[in-house]
């Protein structure tokens, strides 16, 4: 019995043999979902502007590729995505992005087009370049962009970050419609508080406590927390699953009063 329930976890959550992208994964949430993704047995092709693991970690893993690439270059993006696809490409996770924290009045439009670049039109960019591989894919090509609460919540001094989130929800559903005869499945993933760097960003000792107040779990998250749901849609356990946002947030959403 017990080897007949390994064999099946095995056949529905393993990714052995698939090659993916995976963007912002130097440290944070990013880095642990490539090692998450690398034990499932999936080689993962790592983008970030540093190219290199930017903090201490345990886990060395050989089928992780770091590559230096900036998400907003659309041209350097393509020679990098070619290459890889060319070798076969089975997943992409679009985790990269940025914020910043300032009241909407005084928001410079230079540092709004800045966030809807990278949170935004990479995204579009990446998915549009990885198109040819991804239809290719055996058992289907996947792609899974982060988005995040504030796609659904008001926060202040942050409303572009909302903005750009929305709008990768909106994306998401989008292709996951006008791709779903090109063998390709497009879904979401919208995390609450994690111990991530855009919440450090924007996180101070008030808002922390709010934080905390709204959360039915009453915490943050653990990053292998929001891997695993990552791991599940890029795995053949989601075959029927596209077009959709998962919410990691220890019930915030659901929260009333």
């Amino acid at each position: 019995m017990l080897e007949k329930t390994a064999t099946t976890l095995q056949q529905m959550f393993s990714l052995e043999g698939k090659r993916g992208i995976l963007t912002g994964g130097s440290s944070g949430l990013g880095l642990a979902t490539s090692q998450v993704l690398a034990d499932a047995g999936a080689e993962v092709f790592v983008l970030s502007r540093s190219g290199e693991v930017k903090v201490e970690h345990d886990t060395q893993h050989s089928s992780i590729h770091h590559i230096k690439a900036d998400v907003g270059d659309r041209e350097s993006l393509r020679s990098i995505v070619d290459e890889i696809g060319g070798g076969g490409l089975d997943f992409l996770v679009n985790n990269a992005g940025i914020t910043q924290k300032a009241r909407s009045e005084d928001f410079a439009p230079a540092d709004f087009s800045r966030i809807q670049q990278v949170n935004v039109e990479a995204v579009f960019n990446l998915c549009n370049l990885s198109y040819p591989y991804l239809k290719q894919a055996k058992g289907a090509g996947r792609i899974v962009s982060i988005s995040s609460l504030a796609a659904h919540l008001g926060f202040a001094e942050v409303a572009p970050y909302c903005a750009s989130k929305a709008a990768v929800t909106g994306l998401t559903r989008g292709l996951a419609v006008e791709w779903a005869h090109d063998n390709i499945l497009v879904n979401t993933v919208a995390p609450g508080w994690f111990p991530s760097e855009i919440n450090k960003q924007v996180v101070d000792a008030e808002r922390q406590k709010k934080i905390l107040a709204r959360m039915p779990l009453s915490r943050y998250g653990e990053p292998n927390e929001l891997a695993a749901m990552v791991l599940f849609l890029i795995s053949p356990a989601a075959s029927y699953i596209t077009g959709q946002e998962f919410v990691v947030d220890g019930g915030a959403l659901a929260f009333g009063f």
